[in-house]
C-alpha cells in the first residue's frame, strides 16, 4: 500500500508551475481545490507545523489546512514548490521540498528548502506535518541526512 500512498500524494499536490498564492487568494480556485482535496482526507485530518514563525501549531480539518496556507503565504506575492524527492515510509511519505517565493515588497525570488511528512491511514490522509528544517523532519521519521 505504501507506493499507492506516494502516488496518491503526488497526484494531489501542486506542480512546480503553480503559484500557490494565486490559489489561496482566489475564492473560486480555493473552493474548487478544497472540494477536490476533501474526499482524500480522514475525518480527523490535522496540519501540524514544526519550526514555523509562530512556533509549533496544529490546524484541524481542511479549513485549518487552508488557514495555515493563507497565513504562511501572507507576506508573498508568489510562491511555488518543487518536490525534489518523495520517500516511501510505509504509512507515511516524506517529501523533500524546494520553495521559490517572491516577497510582496520585492522583485527578487528567494529560495528555501523544507520537508513535510504526510501520514495516511486506511487510504486517507490523516496528517500533514511541515518542517522548516529538513534535518528535523529526517530525525522525526528516523532517517539520517
Amino acid at each position: 500500500m505504501s507506493q499507492e500512498n506516494v502516488d496518491l500524494l503526488m497526484s494531489l499536490l501542486d506542480t512546480p508551475e503553480v503559484d500557490v498564492v494565486q490559489l489561496y487568494r482566489d475564492e473560486a480556485l480555493l473552493a474548487a481545490g478544497v472540494d477536490a482535496f476533501t474526499p482524500y482526507l480522514s475525518p480527523d485530518f490535522e496540519t501540524i507545523v514544526h519550526g514555523g514563525p509562530a512556533g509549533e501549531q496544529t490546524f484541524v480539518g481542511v479549513a485549518g489546512f487552508a488557514t495555515f496556507w493563507r497565513d504562511w503565504l501572507a507576506p508573498y506575492s508568489s510562491y511555488r514548490q518543487e518536490i525534489e524527492r518523495a520517500v516511501d515510509l510505509g504509512d507515511s511519505v516524506l517529501l523533500l521540498i524546494r520553495d521559490f517565493a517572491r516577497p510582496a515588497d520585492s522583485e527578487e525570488e528567494v529560495r528555501g528548502n523544507h520537508a513535510a511528512v504526510w501520514t495516511l491511514r486506511d487510504g486517507k490522509i490523516a496528517a500533514a506535518e511541515f518542517y522548516a528544517s529538513r534535518l528535523e523532519a529526517l530525525r522525526a521519521v528516523g532517517l539520517e541526512e
